[in-house]
């Protein structure tokens, strides 16, 4: 999946505000794939829903503590969980169709032996022909790891869709909008604002110079 442009960078700017303008792409573009990867037969949707996570994750971890409110560091580690989540999800999607092929290679290759052990002319095929095949406990450990992967992706897929639904309840868009437009007070004497994005305290958010989305 091709990364989204990010427009109005500033070569000679404040590094924090260029690092805004970047979480706000990467944010919406994370955000893209709702509700689309919604849907567990979406696969490519969640494929690609996990690399813009892995971008979102890789510029907070170099912007998140320094250039931003502290509510960063925390949509840092969702943003990785939700990456390895759906990385799990995606290793599934990929195993399972090559299982299912070999599995398949498997048993065509025991019907074509089976097959020849018919005498020339026998108008049936006797079952007793079947009951000795050769890759028949290859392939029998295969469907065994075909339901395993297949039952575990939709488990996982579960977990996905309830930690969607966490990360909207608790505000993460938003409340990650809101620390990337604040900047570290070097004071002691402050508390952090951008905790739940729209309490006021004692934390004044610094107003950003990165143009509006």
């Amino acid at each position: 999946m091709k990364a989204r442009k990010v427009k109005d960078l500033e070569p000679d700017g404040a590094l924090a505000d260029n690092a805004e303008r970047i979480v706000r792409v990467r944010l919406d573009e994370l955000q893209g794939f709702i509700p689309r990867a919604l849907d567990p037969h979406e696969v490519t949707a969640l494929h690609d829903m996990r690399i813009a996570a892995k971008r979102l994750r890789y510029i907070l971890e170099v912007t998140a503590d320094v250039c931003f409110g502290p509510y960063a560091e925390t949509a840092l580690k969702r943003t990785k969980d939700l990456q390895d989540l759906l990385g799990e999800i995606h290793d599934c999607d990929v195993q399972l169709p090559r299982v299912l092929a070999r599995l398949e290679e498997l048993r065509a290759a025991d019907a074509q032996i089976v097959r020849d052990r018919a005498p020339v002319g026998a108008p049936d095929l006797d079952p007793r022909y079947a009951s000795r095949s050769s890759n028949g406990r290859a392939w029998r450990g295969l469907e065994t790891l075909a339901i395993y992967l297949q039952a575990r992706r939709e488990l996982l897929f579960e977990r996905f869709l309830e930690m969607w639904t966490h990360l909207e309840r608790d505000g993460f868009r938003a409340r990650l909008t809101f620390a990337a437009g604040e900047r570290p007070d070097a004071s002691a004497s402050v508390t952090g604002r951008s905790q739940n994005g729209n309490a006021a305290s004692g934390r004044v958010a610094i107003e950003s110079r990165a143009a509006p989305r």
